[in-house]
């Protein structure tokens, strides 16, 4: 019920459209009421011998009522219809919303193909509530009552006997509304991972058919299509038995109507004018006895679906604004990692009792193997997680004390997993700057050693990028989230392995750019390869969540530790690639 609540409260908050659409519904409801009324004098008259002129103006006000109802039908569906969809409008922008505030760590544990199914499927049955359920309800409960008064007033005798399957209907009615419930409940589960195993399946068609295993696919996505389609049958199957059960009720009360009615008419004690008057209040009584199981639907799918809308707007994200937070203003650079440690949930430490300590201007680089923690630690500190224990400070104050805004316009990001929008090239390197002029993008293409190659393209920095950047190649994705954070200007520059994608001769061209990047920043670079680790100014190495070892590269050499042996498999091979691509330049001179 309290889910139902909060769905009405968000309709509330257009009560000028509301207020309309129940004067219509009474417009309408009035108009309906007065057909059988009409036709009821009307075959009265026509027993009784009634004049044309008389018959004439029956035919006349009926057909005045109906177009009345008509209009009102029209304005009601109209009022109810535009009210459903600016609910919708307001929820599926606070869903989009919520996301966007939501920290990395919700975005961790939820599957986007879930998400997905929220805002469409969820926030779907939700508009169905507002336009059957709580506007449409009301209608037909006061058609309801009304038409039974009418009844019990021509013959309180027959209305009861036609009356008497109701109660049956009502609980019926009510019982179904639980197992509904659980029905759809499982059917918007079950819709939100097969959305999932769509968008995985789509987004990951190279790896498919690398390894051929489309066959595999088809059959996973059949047997989670099956199990979507045996659930929602269930529902449907609840629903039909409901339909069914009321039909038969209704039939039966038919039956015993005409039985026991004719009698009446036959011993005078009814005219045929109200036998016919009460005959076409039962009619239309069946409208809402029938719509009673579709209204119960959207009332058991809005339930189910609410909770899974409201379960978005509810979270809470642990990264988030504090109260006083302020604006970072240009920072200077200096960088703290005061005893830092982090966890995932419950589960162990990715960093424990981390200390790292950046002057501005200092280049450090980070090494280590997989799940070292070495990307953990530069995520804490534009605050995409919060540190466990410890702080993490930024010119000597606490990151957190900061607004997340101003905080990620002062640390620039060069992820290795590069996400570019379907949009032009020049769109994807302006992101997040809205100022941004096309002078300044290319500027930035340019040191990013991308100018050359979009120009090359017929429609220069006005080409669309397919989705995902899907049309460029692994190296130009790079080179085009360089250009995007040279762009921001941030005093604090990451460098997640942001060359890990690139040939031999684009990292050389890349890094001699970056040397003027990278100069006047504090700059932290994972890397793996030689050229981006040696001049560094400090080099970090973390095993199981610590820094195993730092210094320089000569210091760290010298050690013959576990930096060496990472030197010695790893980088060293990649220093003689380096060499080899440099021989080609060197014959051609010997040989002139």
């Amino acid at each position: 019920m309290r889910i139902l609540l909060r769905i009405v409260g968000m309709a509330g908050r257009y009560r000028l459209r509301l207020f309309l659409s129940y004067l219509t519904l009474l417009a309408s409801v009035a108009a309906t009421l007065a057909l059988p009324r009409i036709l009821g004098h009307a075959v009265d008259g026509i027993v009784a011998g009634a004049s044309r002129q008389a018959l004439i103006g029956m035919a006349l006000t009926l057909l005045v009522v109906s177009v009345l109802r008509g209009l009102a039908d029209f304005a009601r569906i109209f009022f109810a219809d535009s009210t459903s969809q600016k609910v919708t409008y307001d929820l599926r922008n606070a869903l989009y919303d919520a996301w966007q505030h939501l920290s990395f760590g919700y975005h961790d544990k939820e599957h986007t193909g879930d998400l997905m199914s929220r805002a469409t499927a969820d926030v779907e049955s939700v508009r169905r509530f507002i336009n059957l359920g709580m506007l449409r309800s009301v209608h037909m409960a006061l058609m309801m009552v009304v038409i039974c008064i009418l009844m019990v007033r021509l013959d309180w005798k027959l209305a009861l006997l036609s009356l008497s399957f109701l109660p049956f209907m009502v609980l019926r009615s009510t019982m179904v509304v639980y197992s509904l419930r659980r029905a759809w409940s499982r059917v918007q589960q079950l819709t939100g991972e097969l959305v999932t195993a769509l968008q995985e399946n789509l987004s990951g068609m190279a790896v498919v058919k690398a390894f051929a295993a489309e066959r595999f696919e088809e059959k996973k996505f059949a047997a989670r299509t099956r199990e979507l389609a045996d659930s929602s049958f269930r529902a449907d199957r609840i629903e039909a038995g409901n339909n069914a059960a009321i039909t038969f009720f209704f039939t039966l009360a038919t039956g015993l109507i005409l039985w026991y009615g004719g009698r009446q008419v036959i011993q005078t004690d009814l005219t045929l004018g109200q036998f016919t008057e009460f005959i076409f209040l039962m009619s239309m009584l069946n409208q809402p006895i029938r719509m009673s199981a579709w209204i119960i639907n959207t009332y058991a799918r809005a339930i189910s679906a609410g909770e899974r809308v409201f379960q978005v707007l509810d979270a809470q994200s642990p990264v988030r604004d504090l109260p006083g937070a302020r604006p970072l203003e240009h920072a200077a650079g200096r960088v703290d990692f005061d005893h830092v440690s982090f966890t995932y949930g419950a589960a162990s430490p990715v960093l424990k009792d981390v200390d790292i300590h950046a002057r501005p201007g200092q280049i450090t680089a980070i090494l280590g193997a997989p799940g070292s923690g070495k990307s953990t630690i530069v995520h804490l500190l534009p605050r995409f997680y919060d540190a466990t224990d410890g702080a993490v400070r930024i010119d000597g104050v606490d990151v957190r004390e900061f607004t997340l805004d101003s905080l990620r316009r002062n640390v620039g990001i060069v992820a290795q997993d590069v996400f570019l929008f379907a949009a032009t090239i020049r769109e994807n390197i302006a992101y997040g700057v809205a100022n941004a002029t096309q002078e300044d993008v290319v500027r930035a293409a340019k040191v990013a050693q991308l100018h050359d190659f979009i120009m090359s393209l017929p429609d220069g920095y006005e080409t669309w990028v397919g989705e995902r950047g899907a049309t460029l190649s692994g190296g130009q994705r790079q080179r085009m989230a360089i250009a995007r954070t040279i762009l921001l200007d941030p005093p604090i520059l990451i460098l997640d392995d942001s060359t890990s994608s690139v040939d031999v001769e684009t990292e050389r061209q890349i890094r001699q750019a970056m040397q003027e990047v990278v100069r006047g920043r504090t700059t932290f670079i994972i890397a793996h390869r030689l050229s981006t680790v040696r001049h560094a100014d400090h080099i970090m190495v973390m095993r199981d969540g610590v820094i195993a070892e730092q210094g320089t590269h000569d210091e760290l050499y010298a050690m013959n530790g576990l930096y060496r042996n990472i030197y010695e498999l790893q980088l060293r091979p990649q220093e003689e690639v380096l060499l080899e691509a440099t021989l080609p330049a060197v014959s051609a001179g010997g040989n002139a």
